[in-house]
């Protein structure tokens, strides 16, 4: 088997956990080291690996085939176009660039070299969104008419990280949380035809939009997307409400929490939600009204690393492509752009 050997551009709290513990499990990837600016703590986790002192060491690494862009959102089309010209693959973090222009330059880029991009979205394999895809996909609740998707916290408290509060391209919820449930509405149902949105600054000190409320408009029904701070009893994170049906899910996925606590993706049982988090479905069939609990299916994030795998060695196409992240931008500009306005934005594909 062929192994990609792949460099980080940071081993803080992204690259220790969403990154590292996947790119080193998997046979088909070499974890070769990361870019570390101050603190040198990859060699603690990963024995022999390199500790690069420079972006420039990277990328003049001649061994290196993959570049994981895991820096702040600011300097995500900066470092990735970098990389790209200089002969590497690249994995970019969400939200994948600042604006949709940014985007679209990498995506010419990369053709440009004969490159490839995937867009970090690993929350396609949460357990709780795949037990969602599953039930829309079946029909069981028929057509839908109607969903939400939330991504609520509750903490009053700034983050210590000044790259997500103070005003810059990537602050802000929208670029943070908000390409997460963006993303999975479009991998559910596509592009949508509008938008309307209503951001606000919610939490005291703060000078960010840290509060999303993102109506997507589609031929025939209607997904809305929330997310804040100030959201001390959550409502499920998934409300599907169908032609037959409605089916309520938790955010329930475990897989962040266990690998801050050290575990591993090959631990017994990875990505299995506990049984009380299991949706509940509500529908008609054949007459007869069936209310009752659905298994939630396995998370598992390193099925976005199987997929890069299967692109750069089957030439077959990433798991999220750039396509994916330059819509996801569109719908953040025209959110941006629908709050100021007050009104709804047309978007294109």
């Amino acid at each position: 088997m062929k192994q990609i050997n792949t460099a980080l551009l940071s081993f803080g709290m992204s690259g220790r956990v969403f990154h590292a513990p996947f790119i080193n499990l998997h046979s088909g990837f070499h974890l070769a080291g990361s870019w570390e600016r101050s603190k040198k703590h990859i060699q603690e986790f990963y024995p022999g690996v390199h500790s690069y002192d420079s972006l420039e060491a990277v990328l003049n690494d001649d061994s290196i085939d993959l570049v994981v862009v895991n820096t702040p959102i600011y300097s995500h089309f900066e470092y990735a176009a970098k990389a790209l010209k200089a002969g590497k693959h690249v994995v970019v973090e969400k939200a994948f660039t600042s604006t949709v222009s940014e985007a679209e330059e990498l995506k010419a880029i990369a053709l440009e070299q004969n490159k490839q991009i995937a867009v970090f979205q690993n929350r396609r394999w949460d357990s709780d969104f795949r037990t969602v895809k599953q039930v829309i996909e079946s029909g069981v609740i028929g057509n839908i008419n109607e969903m939400e998707i939330h991504f609520d916290r509750f903490n009053l408290e700034l983050s210590p990280k000044k790259h997500k509060e103070e005003p810059n391209p990537g602050a802000g919820i929208v670029r943070d949380l908000g390409p997460h449930i963006i993303d999975q509405a479009l991998y559910l149902f596509g592009m949508p035809e509008a938008v309307f949105a209503d951001l606000r600054i919610t939490r005291p000190n703060s000078i960010v939009e840290d509060s999303l409320d993102i109506l997507l408009y589609y031929p025939s029904f209607r997904v809305r997307i929330k997310g804040g701070y100030i959201v001390k009893e959550a409502l499920p994170a998934y409300i599907v409400h169908g032609t037959k049906g409605s089916f309520l899910k938790s955010r329930a996925d475990v897989q962040e929490a266990d690998l801050q606590k050290g575990l591993t993706p090959d631990a017994p049982n990875w990505g299995t939600e506990p049984k009380q988090e299991e949706g509940l479905i509500n529908y008609v069939a054949e007459g007869e009204t069936i209310r009752k609990r659905i298994e939630t299916l396995q998370g598992n994030y390193l099925e976005f690393y199987n997929g890069v795998y299967n692109s750069l060695t089957q030439n077959v196409p990433m798991p999220v492509t750039v396509d994916d992240g330059i819509r996801v931008m569109k719908i953040i500009e025209a959110a941006f752009k629908s709050s100021e306005e007050k009104r709804v934005i047309s978007v294109t594909d």
